[in-house]
Protein backbone atom coordinates (compact mmCIF):
# COMPACT_ATOMS: atom_id res chain seq x y z
CA UNK A 1 0.00 0.00 0.00
CA UNK A 2 1.69 3.38 -0.90
CA UNK A 3 0.49 7.06 0.61
CA UNK A 4 1.52 10.03 -0.14
CA UNK A 5 4.31 11.77 2.33
CA UNK A 6 2.70 15.45 3.41
CA UNK A 7 5.46 17.24 6.08
CA UNK A 8 5.13 21.17 6.63
CA UNK A 9 6.34 23.37 3.77
CA UNK A 10 6.78 27.10 4.32
CA UNK A 11 7.85 28.96 0.55
CA UNK A 12 9.75 32.22 0.72
CA UNK A 13 8.87 34.34 -2.59
CA UNK A 14 11.34 37.41 -2.79
CA UNK A 15 11.43 39.57 -5.76
CA UNK A 16 14.63 39.62 -7.34
CA UNK A 17 16.22 43.70 -7.02
CA UNK A 18 13.04 44.70 -7.19
CA UNK A 19 13.19 48.13 -7.28
CA UNK A 20 15.20 47.46 -10.35
CA UNK A 21 13.12 44.91 -11.65
CA UNK A 22 9.81 47.42 -11.40
CA UNK A 23 11.99 50.05 -13.60
CA UNK A 24 12.77 47.42 -16.17
CA UNK A 25 9.71 46.28 -16.65
CA UNK A 26 8.76 49.84 -18.38
CA UNK A 27 12.03 50.40 -19.91
CA UNK A 28 13.31 47.38 -21.72
CA UNK A 29 16.16 48.63 -23.03
CA UNK A 30 17.47 48.99 -19.68
CA UNK A 31 17.32 44.88 -19.26
CA UNK A 32 21.16 44.09 -19.43
CA UNK A 33 22.57 46.97 -18.54
CA UNK A 34 23.01 47.88 -15.19
CA UNK A 35 21.30 49.75 -13.14
CA UNK A 36 20.77 50.99 -9.66
CA UNK A 37 18.27 52.54 -7.60
CA UNK A 38 18.58 55.51 -5.26
CA UNK A 39 17.02 56.22 -1.69
CA UNK A 40 14.80 59.44 -0.68
CA UNK A 41 16.47 62.80 -2.07
CA UNK A 42 19.08 60.58 -4.22
CA UNK A 43 21.28 59.79 -1.26
CA UNK A 44 22.33 55.94 -0.96
CA UNK A 45 22.00 53.36 -3.61
CA UNK A 46 19.36 51.02 -2.59
CA UNK A 47 18.63 48.52 -4.60
CA UNK A 48 21.17 47.16 -7.78
CA UNK A 49 21.13 45.10 -10.92
CA UNK A 50 23.32 41.83 -11.04
CA UNK A 51 25.71 43.74 -13.56
CA UNK A 52 25.73 46.97 -10.53
CA UNK A 53 26.87 44.32 -8.04
CA UNK A 54 29.55 42.85 -10.11
CA UNK A 55 31.19 46.11 -10.82
CA UNK A 56 31.38 46.27 -7.24
CA UNK A 57 28.68 49.16 -6.47
CA UNK A 58 28.18 48.46 -2.61
CA UNK A 59 24.59 48.26 -1.18
CA UNK A 60 24.00 51.23 1.33
CA UNK A 61 27.14 53.06 -0.34
CA UNK A 62 26.09 57.09 -0.24
CA UNK A 63 25.31 57.85 -4.09
CA UNK A 64 28.56 60.29 -4.09
CA UNK A 65 30.75 57.78 -3.45
CA UNK A 66 30.11 55.19 -6.20
CA UNK A 67 29.74 57.94 -8.77
CA UNK A 68 32.82 57.56 -10.51
CA UNK A 69 31.94 53.89 -11.18
CA UNK A 70 28.44 54.58 -12.14
CA UNK A 71 29.64 57.24 -14.88
CA UNK A 72 32.47 55.13 -15.70
CA UNK A 73 30.27 52.01 -16.73
CA UNK A 74 27.10 54.12 -17.60
CA UNK A 75 25.47 52.61 -15.25
CA UNK A 76 21.46 53.28 -15.45
CA UNK A 77 20.66 55.50 -12.22
CA UNK A 78 16.80 56.31 -11.40
CA UNK A 79 15.61 57.99 -8.23
CA UNK A 80 13.02 56.05 -6.06
CA UNK A 81 9.45 55.97 -7.42
CA UNK A 82 7.23 54.32 -4.33
CA UNK A 83 4.06 54.77 -5.81
CA UNK A 84 5.66 52.26 -8.82
CA UNK A 85 6.82 49.58 -6.31
CA UNK A 86 4.21 49.89 -3.72
CA UNK A 87 1.78 48.82 -7.07
CA UNK A 88 3.59 45.86 -7.84
CA UNK A 89 3.89 44.75 -5.19
CA UNK A 90 0.34 44.14 -4.15
CA UNK A 91 0.26 42.95 -8.16
CA UNK A 92 2.74 40.40 -7.00
CA UNK A 93 0.73 39.56 -3.59
CA UNK A 94 -2.93 39.27 -5.42
CA UNK A 95 -0.83 36.46 -7.71
CA UNK A 96 0.52 34.53 -4.87
CA UNK A 97 -3.14 34.61 -3.21
CA UNK A 98 -4.12 32.12 -6.29
CA UNK A 99 -1.75 29.62 -4.47
CA UNK A 100 -2.72 30.15 -1.29
CA UNK A 101 -5.22 33.22 0.24
CA UNK A 102 -3.45 32.70 3.84
CA UNK A 103 0.07 34.34 2.83
CA UNK A 104 2.14 36.75 4.81
CA UNK A 105 3.73 39.63 3.54
CA UNK A 106 6.65 40.35 4.92
CA UNK A 107 7.83 43.04 3.39
CA UNK A 108 6.84 45.34 -0.29
CA UNK A 109 9.29 42.28 -1.87
CA UNK A 110 9.22 39.38 0.08
CA UNK A 111 6.04 36.90 1.70
CA UNK A 112 5.71 33.75 2.85
CA UNK A 113 3.05 30.86 1.83
CA UNK A 114 2.38 27.64 3.25
CA UNK A 115 2.89 25.18 0.79
CA UNK A 116 1.41 21.86 2.98
CA UNK A 117 -0.93 21.12 0.95
CA UNK A 118 1.06 19.54 -1.48
CA UNK A 119 3.19 16.47 -1.83
CA UNK A 120 6.85 16.54 -1.00
CA UNK A 121 7.26 15.22 -4.06
CA UNK A 122 5.51 17.68 -6.19
CA UNK A 123 6.80 20.77 -3.67
CA UNK A 124 9.62 21.99 -6.06
CA UNK A 125 7.42 22.00 -9.40
CA UNK A 126 4.75 24.09 -7.65
CA UNK A 127 7.82 26.33 -6.58
CA UNK A 128 8.68 26.41 -10.22
CA UNK A 129 4.74 27.11 -11.41
CA UNK A 130 4.82 29.58 -9.00
CA UNK A 131 7.87 31.74 -9.95
CA UNK A 132 6.43 31.42 -13.62
CA UNK A 133 3.02 32.73 -12.85
CA UNK A 134 4.20 35.42 -10.91
CA UNK A 135 6.99 36.79 -14.06
CA UNK A 136 3.79 36.04 -16.65
CA UNK A 137 1.65 38.04 -14.46
CA UNK A 138 3.28 40.43 -13.28
CA UNK A 139 6.69 40.92 -14.95
CA UNK A 140 8.55 40.72 -12.39
CA UNK A 141 11.23 37.43 -11.56
CA UNK A 142 11.56 36.09 -8.04
CA UNK A 143 13.44 33.29 -6.08
CA UNK A 144 11.83 31.04 -3.80
CA UNK A 145 13.06 28.98 -0.81
CA UNK A 146 11.26 26.08 0.19
CA UNK A 147 11.79 24.21 3.18
CA UNK A 148 10.25 23.01 7.12
CA UNK A 149 10.78 26.28 8.61
CA UNK A 150 10.63 30.05 7.81
CA UNK A 151 13.88 29.95 8.77
CA UNK A 152 15.27 27.04 6.57
CA UNK A 153 12.65 28.86 3.58
CA UNK A 154 15.42 31.76 4.40
CA UNK A 155 18.16 29.69 3.41
CA UNK A 156 16.46 27.65 0.36
CA UNK A 157 16.09 31.33 -0.72
CA UNK A 158 19.87 32.81 -0.40
CA UNK A 159 20.66 29.21 -2.45
CA UNK A 160 18.03 30.00 -5.12
CA UNK A 161 19.10 33.25 -6.12
CA UNK A 162 22.04 31.92 -7.45
CA UNK A 163 20.85 29.04 -9.36
CA UNK A 164 18.88 29.51 -13.47
CA UNK A 165 15.39 27.88 -12.24
CA UNK A 166 15.55 30.13 -8.87
CA UNK A 167 13.89 27.88 -6.81
CA UNK A 168 15.30 25.40 -4.27
CA UNK A 169 13.86 22.93 -2.07
CA UNK A 170 15.75 21.46 0.98
CA UNK A 171 12.00 19.72 1.81
CA UNK A 172 13.10 15.50 1.74
CA UNK A 173 16.72 16.45 2.32
CA UNK A 174 17.98 14.24 5.58
CA UNK A 175 21.38 16.13 6.52
CA UNK A 176 21.32 19.87 5.79
CA UNK A 177 24.57 19.80 7.45
CA UNK A 178 26.71 20.40 4.58
CA UNK A 179 24.03 23.28 3.40
CA UNK A 180 24.00 25.30 6.59
CA UNK A 181 28.29 24.97 6.84
CA UNK A 182 28.11 27.40 4.03
CA UNK A 183 25.76 29.94 5.45
CA UNK A 184 27.51 32.64 7.99
CA UNK A 185 25.88 33.05 11.24
CA UNK A 186 25.06 36.50 10.06
CA UNK A 187 23.21 35.47 6.94
CA UNK A 188 20.91 33.67 9.41
CA UNK A 189 17.51 34.77 9.34
CA UNK A 190 17.18 37.13 12.55
CA UNK A 191 20.94 37.02 13.47
CA UNK A 192 21.88 40.75 13.59
CA UNK A 193 25.42 42.79 14.30
CA UNK A 194 25.10 41.99 18.40
CA UNK A 195 24.45 38.56 18.26
CA UNK A 196 27.00 38.06 15.14
CA UNK A 197 29.64 39.00 17.57
CA UNK A 198 28.17 36.98 20.35
CA UNK A 199 28.30 34.07 18.04
CA UNK A 200 31.93 34.84 16.85
CA UNK A 201 33.69 35.26 20.28
CA UNK A 202 31.86 31.58 20.92
CA UNK A 203 32.94 29.96 18.00
CA UNK A 204 29.72 29.68 16.16
CA UNK A 205 30.40 31.31 12.75
CA UNK A 206 28.03 29.41 10.48
CA UNK A 207 24.58 27.97 10.70
CA UNK A 208 25.82 24.27 11.17
CA UNK A 209 27.86 25.44 14.14
CA UNK A 210 24.51 27.37 15.29
CA UNK A 211 21.81 24.43 14.86
CA UNK A 212 24.28 21.68 16.63
CA UNK A 213 24.88 23.82 19.70
CA UNK A 214 23.38 22.23 22.81
CA UNK A 215 20.15 23.38 23.50
CA UNK A 216 21.07 24.04 27.34
CA UNK A 217 24.29 26.51 25.94
CA UNK A 218 21.92 28.14 23.59
CA UNK A 219 19.23 28.56 26.70
CA UNK A 220 21.70 29.65 29.23
CA UNK A 221 23.65 31.89 26.77
CA UNK A 222 21.21 33.33 24.60
CA UNK A 223 17.84 34.54 24.21
CA UNK A 224 14.32 33.32 23.31
CA UNK A 225 14.34 34.43 19.55
CA UNK A 226 18.15 32.68 19.89
CA UNK A 227 16.60 29.15 20.99
CA UNK A 228 13.47 29.70 18.31
CA UNK A 229 16.95 30.29 15.53
CA UNK A 230 18.54 26.92 16.60
CA UNK A 231 15.40 24.60 16.42
CA UNK A 232 14.21 26.03 13.34
CA UNK A 233 17.28 24.98 12.06
CA UNK A 234 16.69 21.85 12.44
CA UNK A 235 13.86 21.96 11.17
CA UNK A 236 11.43 22.30 13.98
CA UNK A 237 9.18 24.91 13.12
CA UNK A 238 8.41 27.79 16.28
CA UNK A 239 7.77 30.63 14.27
CA UNK A 240 4.09 30.60 12.52
CA UNK A 241 3.21 32.23 9.95
CA UNK A 242 1.13 35.89 10.38
CA UNK A 243 -1.52 35.68 7.72
CA UNK A 244 -3.92 38.44 9.62
CA UNK A 245 -2.98 41.89 9.71
CA UNK A 246 -2.82 44.20 12.54
CA UNK A 247 -4.55 47.34 12.14
CA UNK A 248 -2.40 49.91 12.76
CA UNK A 249 -2.16 52.47 15.63
CA UNK A 250 -0.39 55.36 14.00
CA UNK A 251 0.22 56.46 10.85
CA UNK A 252 3.50 59.12 10.26
CA UNK A 253 4.39 60.57 7.19
CA UNK A 254 8.08 62.83 7.00
CA UNK A 255 10.36 63.36 4.71
CA UNK A 256 13.93 65.05 4.40
CA UNK A 257 13.34 68.37 2.55
CA UNK A 258 15.26 68.17 -1.29
CA UNK A 259 16.76 71.50 0.27
CA UNK A 260 16.69 73.60 3.37
CA UNK A 261 13.15 75.27 4.07
CA UNK A 262 13.72 79.20 5.68
CA UNK A 263 9.86 80.29 4.33
CA UNK A 264 7.09 79.62 6.79
CA UNK A 265 4.80 79.64 3.17
CA UNK A 266 7.53 76.32 2.12
CA UNK A 267 6.91 74.70 5.73
CA UNK A 268 3.55 75.60 5.44
CA UNK A 269 3.01 73.35 2.15
CA UNK A 270 4.45 70.65 3.34
CA UNK A 271 3.05 69.41 6.04
CA UNK A 272 0.06 70.06 4.17
CA UNK A 273 0.72 67.59 1.84
CA UNK A 274 1.96 65.32 4.59
CA UNK A 275 -1.66 65.84 6.18
CA UNK A 276 -3.19 64.81 3.07
CA UNK A 277 -1.24 61.79 2.32
CA UNK A 278 -1.67 60.67 6.53
CA UNK A 279 -5.23 60.94 5.90
CA UNK A 280 -5.78 59.20 2.55
CA UNK A 281 -3.76 56.45 4.19
CA UNK A 282 -6.30 55.75 7.20
CA UNK A 283 -8.77 56.24 5.27
CA UNK A 284 -8.20 53.50 2.95
CA UNK A 285 -7.87 51.51 6.27
CA UNK A 286 -11.94 53.07 7.25
CA UNK A 287 -9.77 54.04 10.40
CA UNK A 288 -10.09 57.21 12.41
CA UNK A 289 -7.51 59.48 14.53
CA UNK A 290 -8.04 60.99 17.87
CA UNK A 291 -4.57 63.40 17.91
CA UNK A 292 -2.29 64.51 15.55
CA UNK A 293 1.51 65.75 15.97
CA UNK A 294 3.36 67.93 14.08
CA UNK A 295 7.58 67.92 14.55
CA UNK A 296 10.07 70.08 12.43
CA UNK A 297 13.84 69.94 12.84
CA UNK A 298 17.10 71.66 11.31
CA UNK A 299 19.93 69.43 10.32
CA UNK A 300 22.42 68.36 13.36
CA UNK A 301 25.48 68.45 11.08
CA UNK A 302 24.76 72.43 10.23
CA UNK A 303 25.81 73.72 13.44
CA UNK A 304 26.67 77.13 11.95
CA UNK A 305 22.57 77.88 11.36
CA UNK A 306 21.86 76.75 14.84
CA UNK A 307 19.84 74.06 15.56
CA UNK A 308 16.20 73.82 16.61
CA UNK A 309 13.64 71.06 17.42
CA UNK A 310 10.59 70.90 18.66
CA UNK A 311 6.89 68.83 17.98
CA UNK A 312 3.53 69.68 19.31
CA UNK A 313 0.44 67.13 20.10
CA UNK A 314 -3.33 68.41 19.37
CA UNK A 315 -6.40 66.41 20.53
CA UNK A 316 -9.46 66.39 17.77
CA UNK A 317 -12.35 67.31 19.18
CA UNK A 318 -13.89 64.37 17.52
CA UNK A 319 -11.61 61.32 15.78
CA UNK A 320 -11.69 62.28 12.39
CA UNK A 321 -9.79 60.95 8.99
CA UNK A 322 -11.03 64.59 7.06
CA UNK A 323 -8.04 65.65 5.44
CA UNK A 324 -9.30 69.74 5.95
CA UNK A 325 -9.90 68.94 9.31
CA UNK A 326 -6.54 67.50 10.25
CA UNK A 327 -4.53 70.11 8.21
CA UNK A 328 -6.14 72.60 9.94
CA UNK A 329 -4.96 71.54 13.11
CA UNK A 330 -1.67 71.27 11.84
CA UNK A 331 -1.01 74.22 10.38
CA UNK A 332 -2.33 75.78 13.95
CA UNK A 333 0.37 73.62 15.33
CA UNK A 334 2.79 74.76 13.11
CA UNK A 335 2.27 78.64 13.83
CA UNK A 336 2.88 77.76 17.30
CA UNK A 337 6.41 75.45 16.53
CA UNK A 338 8.00 77.53 14.05
CA UNK A 339 11.03 80.00 14.17
CA UNK A 340 12.35 82.60 11.98
CA UNK A 341 15.91 82.08 11.31
CA UNK A 342 16.33 78.64 10.57
CA UNK A 343 16.68 76.43 7.74
CA UNK A 344 14.26 73.30 8.26
CA UNK A 345 15.45 70.28 7.22
CA UNK A 346 12.72 67.75 7.94
CA UNK A 347 9.04 67.59 9.22
CA UNK A 348 6.09 65.71 9.95
CA UNK A 349 3.15 64.60 10.88
CA UNK A 350 2.02 61.67 13.03
CA UNK A 351 -1.89 60.85 13.61
CA UNK A 352 -2.28 58.54 16.82
CA UNK A 353 -5.24 56.62 18.76
CA UNK A 354 -6.44 55.34 15.22
CA UNK A 355 -9.59 53.02 15.60
CA UNK A 356 -12.11 51.76 13.31
CA UNK A 357 -14.71 53.92 11.67
CA UNK A 358 -17.27 52.10 10.07
CA UNK A 359 -20.79 52.58 11.20
CA UNK A 360 -18.74 54.95 13.93
CA UNK A 361 -21.34 57.91 14.97
CA UNK A 362 -22.11 59.91 17.83
CA UNK A 363 -24.18 62.78 19.60
CA UNK A 364 -22.74 65.62 17.23
CA UNK A 365 -22.91 63.97 13.69
CA UNK A 366 -24.92 65.66 11.33
CA UNK A 367 -25.89 65.85 7.32
CA UNK A 368 -22.66 68.19 6.96
CA UNK A 369 -20.37 64.97 8.49
CA UNK A 370 -21.98 63.22 5.77
CA UNK A 371 -21.32 65.46 3.36
CA UNK A 372 -17.41 65.81 3.96
CA UNK A 373 -17.08 62.17 4.12
CA UNK A 374 -18.64 61.78 0.88
CA UNK A 375 -16.44 64.58 -1.01
CA UNK A 376 -13.18 62.63 1.19
CA UNK A 377 -14.00 59.72 -0.95
CA UNK A 378 -14.76 61.73 -4.17
CA UNK A 379 -10.97 62.95 -3.78
CA UNK A 380 -9.90 59.61 -2.54
CA UNK A 381 -11.24 57.83 -5.94
CA UNK A 382 -10.30 60.57 -8.21
CA UNK A 383 -6.28 60.62 -7.04
CA UNK A 384 -6.53 56.54 -7.06
CA UNK A 385 -7.74 57.11 -10.93
CA UNK A 386 -5.44 60.25 -12.15
CA UNK A 387 -2.89 59.89 -9.73
CA UNK A 388 -1.84 61.44 -6.42
CA UNK A 389 -2.81 64.95 -5.82
CA UNK A 390 -5.17 65.26 -8.80
CA UNK A 391 -6.96 66.76 -6.43
CA UNK A 392 -5.35 68.71 -3.42
CA UNK A 393 -5.88 71.53 -1.15
CA UNK A 394 -4.66 75.19 -2.12
CA UNK A 395 -3.03 75.14 1.05
CA UNK A 396 -0.72 72.69 -0.55
CA UNK A 397 0.62 74.51 -2.93
CA UNK A 398 1.91 74.15 -6.42
CA UNK A 399 5.26 74.32 -7.27
CA UNK A 400 6.18 72.32 -4.54
CA UNK A 401 10.39 73.85 -4.60
CA UNK A 402 10.99 71.93 -1.27
CA UNK A 403 9.91 68.17 -3.07
CA UNK A 404 12.43 65.50 -1.92
CA UNK A 405 15.22 65.55 -4.75
CA UNK A 406 14.33 63.25 -7.46
CA UNK A 407 16.68 64.23 -10.33
CA UNK A 408 16.72 60.22 -11.75
CA UNK A 409 12.61 59.57 -11.45
CA UNK A 410 11.25 57.85 -14.53
CA UNK A 411 8.53 59.03 -13.86
CA UNK A 412 6.39 56.04 -14.14
CA UNK A 413 2.46 56.04 -12.98
CA UNK A 414 0.81 52.56 -13.49
CA UNK A 415 -2.27 54.74 -13.83
CA UNK A 416 -1.19 56.53 -16.61
CA UNK A 417 -2.02 54.86 -20.08
CA UNK A 418 0.57 56.26 -21.97
CA UNK A 419 3.20 54.45 -19.33
CA UNK A 420 2.11 51.12 -20.95
CA UNK A 421 5.20 49.37 -22.63
CA UNK A 422 4.49 49.05 -26.56
CA UNK A 423 6.22 46.57 -28.56
CA UNK A 424 7.05 48.03 -32.32
CA UNK A 425 7.05 45.68 -35.41
CA UNK A 426 9.74 45.15 -37.33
Amino acid sequence: MSFTRYTKKIALVDCNSFYVSCERLFNPKIRKKPVVVLSNNDGCIISRSNEAKALGIKMGEPYFKEKDIIVKNNVQVFSSNYSLYGDMSRRVMRTLKRFNSDIEVYSIDEAFLDLSNFSDDEVEKVGKEIRSTVLQWTGIPTSIGIAKTKTLSKVANHIAKKKQSGVTSLIGIENLDPILEKVEINDVWGVGKQLTKFYHKHGIYNAKQLKNKSNTWIKKSSNVLGSRTAMELRGISCIDLETTTTKRKSCVVSRSFGKRIERFQELKEAVVNYCLNASEKIRSESLVAKAITVFVRTSPFQRNFGYYSNSKTIDFPIATNNSIETSKTALAILESIFKNGYRYQKAGVMLTGLSNSVGEKNLFSNEKDEKINSLMRSIDSTNYRYGRSTLSLASAGVHKKWNMRREYSSKIDTSDFYSIPTIKAT
